[in-house]
């Protein structure tokens, strides 16, 4: 009974194909040039000079051709539908300006009469060792795959060139379902005497109401709202009085905290969200980058960077409000890696909250006054909202869970290769 799940286990590590040197001809290492018209294919060559260890690789040119979209692409049998699977290739680029965009690899899946089965995969875990990065596909076969291409691709560099080297494709367990306990909290205190007065009734709620949390949400301006005091009254260190308040709380409760206070820092006052981790550190910050009018004239100072922070389950970014107005601070957090977006917010369009996680293909979790508390999955659904004031909202959300389109696939990775931020926006 014991040698069956043996077996197994060794089975699963033995790679499909495994290739660490290129130094034959392509059709003795059983690759070929694909590309959708034979006069947009890149040149395509085994460069004996140029790999990875041992020498050889799959190299790719633009070739001056604008138009060059295509490269190498070599057939694997015996996929088992529904069976997880990950391709790793290695690569060197040179002439590209925005590398992301230009190189690419992908799993392109077919059933048995030669047909595509489900949607492509792309790549984008992408990580660098000197002048070598390693990109990473980690996909499960979809119903009716038997085979898959492999296809390691120049994407319009006219004049780029990349050489890959050390390919395999290995099967791999089934990711496990990675949770996380989420809590936001619905309070709009009133009538507080002092920014102490006001982060107290936020405390008071959480330790009444939540036991548990792995993320836990406060709104914009905990330490503002409900006393009048001004921005620069309100304005403190970070860390000062409120990261220490909140990060007895985040100890206690051995969560993740996020909540928005007024920062001082030199003659700067800023609207920053703040992050504490189970212990109740200080581990990171983000100053709000679109700031309305009237903050502006209230004295306070945008911020000028989008952080993301990682955590024991996963990747966050940080959003404040008015940020959530404009496309870019999430497209940015989602392009670094957040796999959630936390909004403290004031009041604001929800449609367009809602929008961001679509369009990012991400989890939303906000903590507003004039807007709803709750926590949306990344086709724009609410999975739990705190309808009750004051009252909190709850969800366990699967951040290994793979969100589908019918008819587009899996728009996280899609979104990061056919983005096109390379090109300017400008105002004419």
């Amino acid at each position: 009974m014991i040698l069956l799940p043996l077996l197994f286990a060794l089975a699963l590590a033995d790679p499909l194909i495994e290739q660490t040197s290129f130094t034959g001809t392509p059709e003795q290492s059983g690759w070929h040039i694909t590309a959708h018209r034979s006069e947009i294919a890149p040149r395509g060559w085994i460069d004996r000079t140029v790999g990875r260890g041992k020498q050889g690789s799959l190299a790719l040119s633009g070739g001056g051709n604008a138009a060059a979209y295509g490269g190498w692409e070599r057939n694997v049998a015996e996929i088992r539908p529904g069976a997880w699977y990950r391709l790793t290739a290695e690569y060197r680029s040179s002439g590209f300006e925005f590398e992301r965009r230009h190189v690419l690899a992908r799993l392109d899946w077919q059933t048995p009469d030669g047909h595509r089965a489900g949607h492509p995969d792309y790549g984008t875990v992408v990580s660098k060792d000197g002048e070598w990065s390693k990109i990473v596909i980690d996909a499960p076969a979809p119903d009716g795959a038997s085979l898959v291409k492999l296809q390691l691709l120049l994407s319009n560099a006219p004049q780029g060139t990349v050489w890959w080297d050390h390919v395999r494709l290995e099967p791999i367990a089934t990711p496990s379902p990675r949770m996380v306990h989420v809590v936001t909290v619905n309070l709009r205190p009133h009538d507080t005497t002092s920014a102490a007065d006001s982060l107290a009734r936020f405390v008071d709620l959480v330790r009444a109401r939540v036991q548990h949390a792995d993320l836990l949400v406060l709104p914009e301006g905990v330490t503002e709202i409900g006393n009048g005091r001004t921005y620069l009254d309100l304005a403190e260190p970070v860390p000062g009085p409120s990261t220490a308040t909140l990060g007895a709380l985040a100890r206690d409760l051995h969560t993740y905290l996020v909540a928005g206070v007024v920062e001082r820092e030199g003659p700067a006052a800023y609207n920053t969200a703040v992050l504490i981790d189970r212990s109740g550190a200080l581990i990171g910050k983000y100053r709000k980058v679109y700031l309305p009018r009237e903050e502006i004239e209230g004295g306070l100072t945008p911020g000028d960077s989008y952080p993301v922070f990682d955590t024991d389950f996963g990747r966050l970014g940080l959003l404040i409000c008015w940020d959530i107005q404009y496309p870019d601070p999430a497209r940015a957090l989602a392009l670094g890696g957040a796999e959630i977006l936390v909004l403290p917010i004031w009041g604001g369009n929800a449609t367009l909250g809602h929008a961001r996680a679509i369009e990012n293909s991400v989890f939303l979790v906000s903590s507003g006054y004039d807007y709803a508390t709750e926590i949306v999955d990344p086709e724009g659904k609410v999975v739990a909202k705190a309808e009750a004031m004051p009252g909190i909202a709850v969800a366990d959300i699967d951040l290994n869970h793979r969100y589908i389109e019918e008819w587009l696939g899996h728009m996280r990775d899609r979104m990061f290769h056919e983005i096109r931020d390379d090109v300017p926006v400008t105002r004419r």
